[in-house]
């Protein structure tokens, strides 16, 4: 494969992680309304649905950085600063997900609702964050204010 052909094949895997980082954050945000409104059965579907997305996300994003490598912020001053900021703590709490969403689900599909309530008054939040903060790192990175 060309290194031109490279470039584009991640610019377009990088287009479809950004959508698959949104569908999480919308199914999320989706699957809490849900439980609010007392509607288990959708709550289950919306959040199994995010799980899905999301290990689609981490398939096709190591697939990216195997195809093209790493990037790096193209401009310099106040949005490189943001960029690197969303991008550290996007990436720290990144690694917390997978193991947050497994054991959430698990304590959910065991019908221990006490745990995961507990539990999941973190995963929420910290997986909400990492959805949308993924969208801000790609618009960031591939489009680049001014």
């Amino acid at each position: 494969m060309t290194p031109a052909a490279r470039e584009s094949l991640g610019a377009t895997l990088a287009f479809g992680n950004a959508i698959l980082n949104g569908t999480a954050a919308v199914l999320l945000f989706a699957g809490w309304m849900a439980i609010r409104n007392r509607r288990p059965d959708i709550h289950w579907k919306c959040m199994a649905g995010a799980f899905v997305v999301s290990a689609l996300f981490l398939t096709s994003y190591l697939t990216r950085v195997a195809v093209s490598g790493t990037h790096h912020y193209p401009g310099s001053g106040f949005w490189h600063v943001a960029y690197l900021a969303i991008l550290g703590t996007h990436m720290a709490l990144a690694v917390a997900v997978p193991p947050l969403a497994l054991r959430t689900l698990y304590l959910a599909r065991k019908k221990r609702f006490v745990e995961h309530r507990k539990i999941v008054r973190f995963t929420l939040p910290i997986w909400m964050y990492v959805s949308v903060t993924g969208v801000a790192v790609y618009l960031l990175l591939y489009h680049p204010p001014g």
